[in-house]
């Protein structure tokens, strides 16, 4: 039997999609540090793996689980479980400042003095608008 299976960091939350033919054994050689890949993140949890009685076959799927839709796919397959372990924590877009409003408002003020009457008092607000970074 071929697996392929995902791991997924306790130190950075990073996934790692691998192949095997010894999940056991590929599992504890991430978690101890014998993989080259994966040697300064671990420990790992296994989260999804799959069989296969084709090596060609798993190849092809771990392949594919690489890709941007195999991402998706897993990221749609796991949800629930990730969501309920808090797993799932997606980092904030990173943003970029794209330039600034800078406008003066009049605020309405009362004096102490009842005689004086209503007041205005000038303010300027600045109002950064972000960008996400692609």
């Amino acid at each position: 039997m071929y697996y392929v299976y995902v791991i997924q960091s306790s130190k950075d939350k990073q996934f790692y999609t691998g192949f095997t033919r010894d999940l056991r054994t590929r599992i504890q050689e991430h978690n101890i540090g014998r993989v080259a890949s994966t040697k300064e993140r671990g420990p790992f949890e296994l989260i999804y793996y799959e069989g296969c009685l084709n090596e060609h076959d798993a190849l092809a799927r771990e392949k594919y689980l690489k890709s941007g839709m195999g991402k998706r796919y897993l990221r749609n397959r796991l949800k629930r479980f990730l969501s309920l372990t808090g797993w799932m924590a997606t980092p904030e877009p990173k943003k970029r400042p794209i330039g600034f409003l800078v406008e003066e408002a009049k605020v309405p003020y009362v004096t102490k003095n009842e005689g004086e009457g209503l007041g205005v008092l000038p303010s300027t607000l600045r109002l950064t608008i972000y960008a996400l970074r692609k």
